[in-house]
């Protein structure tokens, strides 16, 4: 591992990452840093626990989507260990998926038959919540190293910082774009009903309550139509 010149690779895509305009490229470019900076990396994704239900992003090949679901389908595997894990593990890497039947006896050939080889997991983490884990995929067991899994620890440590600042800023703009249609939407009530704005307002949030609707999506119909849904 050539330790200077990843040095210089990980400033520049630290760099980039902060310059990404929505959380979609961030996780992107996180996958495709991670597929062409840690030695022995075929392909990376992230996947991310909402209850009991996968989701994955960013992959780079279609094999990160399908070990995903696997996990899924099963209830087993080493993202599902690095996001449930009671002892801290942050960090799984498996040499050969051959040899891990026992731990996840479902799991493993399947995804041996997929063609994986070996992998690494990577939990996404800062101090106030974790994310979901950083997955990176080799065809060939052994394919990573001591050195390949602080390379990736160093890329998921700044991943999650990245991670944890685009989803910061897609939830503000999208809580201004929220405000925003529903104020036009309340204008528009007001307009067409002769309605104050505290009774327009009121009009939106009882049928938003009322029929189990969100209240952006009640003011956005209203906004294409003059009325609620």
């Amino acid at each position: 591992m050539e330790w200077d010149r990843f040095a210089e690779q990980m400033a520049s895509m630290a760099r980039d990452l902060l310059a990404q305009e929505t959380l979609e490229a961030t996780l992107a470019h996180i996958t495709v840093a991670a597929a062409e900076l840690v030695q022995g990396c075929d392909a990376a994704g992230i996947l991310v626990l909402h209850g009991t239900t996968v989701q994955t992003l960013a992959p780079t090949d279609r094999l990160v989507e399908d070990s995903d679901r696997l996990q899924q389908e099963l209830r087993q595997g080493p993202s599902f260990d690095a996001t449930h894990s009671a002892s801290g593990e942050r960090v799984v890497r498996i040499a050969d998926l051959t040899s891990t039947r026992q731990r996840w006896p479902d799991y493993a050939p399947k995804a041996h038959a997929l063609g994986v080889g070996s992998m690494m997991g990577f939990l996404l983490f800062t101090e106030d919540e974790d994310f979901g884990a950083l997955n990176l995929y080799s065809h060939k067991p052994g394919a990573f190293t001591e050195a390949s899994e602080l390379a990736g620890w160093l890329l998921a440590s700044h991943a999650a910082v990245a991670f944890s600042s685009a989803r910061t800023h897609a939830q503000m703009e999208q809580a201004v774009a929220t405000r925003h249609v529903i104020g036009e939407a309340t204008g528009i009530l007001m307009g067409t009903r002769h309605l104050t704005e505290e009774q327009a307002f009121d009009v939106l949030r009882r049928y938003s309550q009322e029929n189990n609707i969100k209240l952006r999506e009640v003011a956005r119909q209203v906004c294409e139509h003059g009325r609620p849904p």
